[in-house]
């Protein structure tokens, strides 16, 4: 029995022992689980990327001619028609286009907040184009004694095929997540054509007004005069600015992938703004 009673508490006492030696293990102090949720992402340094993109553009044509109207009525009575403050119906348009580019940029770091700059490429075809016509016959005669029959045509077209963006943006390290905000300038090369025509038959009555233009060598009345005027831009800079939200996800090593939403407005003869979506593969050195 006193055998049995000894070899027991020998046991209780290794057993003991043998606790002691597993609790000093760093498993079970939690270090490896602490290693776990203290492991930061290096955002710091260079990177470049690829990216493609799907995007609106949005241009109000409204008074994008307006001064070349002007240029036209310079010191013509039928200004009297208010024809200066006419609505062409020069309005908005909307148009979709896929894209492709790339990015390159720096990252700071503290802990977990990121900051940095980038410049940002798309390469697509992003605008569209405007048409509109209107007439008036004068009521009465005017300061000139004829009653005038004027029409306005009017077309407005933009295309802008390449954009880029110089961005500050801003982030959080959550994880292998980087969240992040940006905003800065937008520049675009785009093609602008824009063009007006000023018809004007005018004659002593109402009626002769509004009869057909006569054929050489009888002219008039009516009388018919026809004026235009045109402006053609290509390969134009266009200005603006952007902003948007994105995250970038780290995959192994310096490989992340990123999705991203961009606003840019671009405040040029025709007012456009473009909101694209982008999916990018990048690399940080």
């Amino acid at each position: 029995m006193r055998r049995f009673l000894l070899a027991a508490m020998m046991c209780t006492v290794a057993a003991g022992a043998q606790a002691a030696d597993l609790a000093d293990l760093p498993i079970l102090r939690g270090a490896v689980s602490d290693g776990l949720t203290t492991t930061r992402v290096n955002w710091q340094g260079f990177y470049v990327g690829g990216q493609g993109g799907y995007g609106s553009s949005d241009e109000n044509f409204a008074n994008s001619n307006a001064n070349m109207l002007a240029a036209l009525l310079d010191h013509r009575n039928i200004q009297e028609m208010d024809v200066a403050n006419w609505n062409l119906g020069l309005g908005k348009q909307s148009s979709r286009s896929a894209a492709y580019g790339g990015f390159v940029g720096y990252n700071w770091q503290w802990t977990d907040v990121v900051v940095g700059f980038e410049g940002s490429y798309l390469h697509g075809t992003f605008g569209g184009m405007a048409q509109a016509s209107r007439g008036l016959v004068s009521g009465a005669p005017l300061s000139d004694g004829m009653y005038h029959d004027v029409v306005v045509n009017s077309s407005s077209a933009i295309s802008i095929s390449d954009m880029a963006t110089l961005r500050a943006r801003a982030g959080y390290a959550a994880g292998i997540f980087l969240p992040y905000a940006f905003a800065g300038i937008a520049l675009g090369n785009a093609d602008i054509t824009r063009t007006v025509t000023l018809h004007d038959n005018f004659a002593p009555t109402f009626a002769g007004a509004i009869a057909a233009c006569p054929v050489a060598p009888n002219p008039g009345p009516p009388f018919c005069s026809t004026t235009s005027a045109s402006q053609v831009q290509h390969n134009h800079l266009v200005y603006g600015y952007s902003g948007g939200l994105g995250v970038d996800i780290s995959l192994i090593g310096g490989l992340f992938m990123r999705a991203e939403w961009e606003y840019a407005r671009f405040t040029s003869s025709v007012d456009t703004s473009i909101n694209t979506v982008r999916a990018g593969l990048g690399y940080k050195f």
